[in-house]
């Protein structure tokens, strides 16, 4: 356990090097996942929506349910600022010298990469089911079906990546004990009588 720091927390305020940051394999996955959230709720965003040629109402080409498309865009954008945020934190982590923060800001990492791996799944299935019952009639000009399949395939591939963001956050949280790496940065003051 010697060398063994609580989260880095001895080398806190380190300079920050961006050519490490870029290669850590969670970094990667951050990367990935927020690409995968911009093809998804850009290809609803823009060919999403489709009118008959009689019709000038525009509908969701999921078998003309408002919610999918609705369900897509919200999930894509929130994705796309939850990657942000966490990239964000990555960067500023080194700086935390607290190891209570540290523990939070993991804990937080994994929360939120479970809930997006979970969101995912629900939004593939929602999304495939939606697509397997529209019918072929009601777009006779067979327009969006390609933005459709893409936004269905990114977010089968998004539960996979949430999913091992989730695995490195608790293998990060697993190699440390928290209460031996406390005692090492604050250890114990024997107890002075009051005088």
């Amino acid at each position: 356990m010697e060398g063994m720091q609580a989260y880095g927390a001895g080398k806190a305020g380190g300079a920050f090097d961006p050519v490490t940051f870029f290669q850590q394999p969670q970094t990667v996955l951050r990367i990935v996942s927020w690409l995968f959230s911009i093809v998804i709720f850009g290809c609803i965003a823009n060919e999403g929506y489709i009118n008959r040629p009689n019709d000038a109402e525009e509908h969701c080409i999921f078998n003309h349910n408002q919610n999918a498309c609705n369900y897509g865009v919200f999930m894509g954008s929130m994705a796309f600022l939850c990657c942000v945020a966490f990239l964000a934190l990555d960067v500023y982590f080194p700086q935390i010298s607290s190891v209570k923060d540290r523990k939070k800001a993991v804990l937080a990492d994994i929360g939120v990469s479970a809930f997006w791996s979970f969101m995912w799944f629900v939004g593939f299935c929602f999304l495939a089911n939606q697509w397997q019952v529209t019918k072929q009639e009601d777009n006779p000009l067979r327009e969006g079906g390609d933005a459709a399949r893409a936004a269905i395939t990114f977010s089968f591939f998004s539960i996979f990546t949430w999913g091992a963001q989730t695995l490195f956050s608790m293998e990060k949280l697993k190699n440390v004990s928290f209460e031996e790496e406390y005692t090492k940065l604050f250890p114990p003051q024997p107890h002075q009588p009051f005088v």
